[in-house]
């Protein structure tokens, strides 16, 4: 069962891209990186899918990129298609390749796709947590489309500076 509210989080350690390099990172330390501590996980589509491409844009509109944690977020893709669609999207976030599927089952978000035979994608989700990886939000979606509730991830987010 994926981490409930009060739960901490799993780390995990697979290669993060950020639109031009790509170097093995934990969890921890993404959540390490600011001053207050946390991060925001999320778990989403295939890069250069439309529903990729749709999220990814709706989250910068939202203005998760001024969040004080980090948002990074997990596909099943290579490092190389994990850059193009970043530089693609000219996002400011960046991505985890979970090519070996490390986060997603670390998560326990794992689940065999209809139609991909042997193929097995995270469920969407996304996670807000602090410094000590403790998930202060959860949402995991009941569908393969629907982008994270935008504004209660903001509240989430926010309040990891209070």
């Amino acid at each position: 069962m994926p981490p409930e509210v009060g739960d901490r989080a799993p780390d995990f350690e697979t290669l993060l891209c950020d639109g031009e390099t790509f170097r093995v990172t934990s969890f921890d330390d993404v959540c390490r990186e600011t001053e207050t501590g946390g991060a925001v996980l999320v778990f989403s589509a295939f890069a250069f899918s439309a529903i990729a491409e749709n999220w990814w844009k709706r989250y910068e509109r939202a203005g998760w990129a001024e969040f004080d944690a980090p948002v990074v977020g997990v596909s099943r893709d290579g490092p190389y298609a994990q850059n193009a669609f970043l530089r693609y999207l000219e996002s400011p976030f960046r991505l985890y390749a979970d090519t070996d599927a490390v986060a997603g089952e670390a998560f326990d978000l794992l689940t065999e796709r209809h139609g991909m035979d042997g193929v097995t994608t995270p469920i969407r989700a996304t996670f807000v947590v602090d410094g000590d990886r403790e998930v202060r939000y959860r949402w995991v979606a009941d569908d393969w489309i629907s982008p994270a509730p935008r504004e209660e991830v903001a509240e989430a987010a926010e309040s990891l500076t209070r």
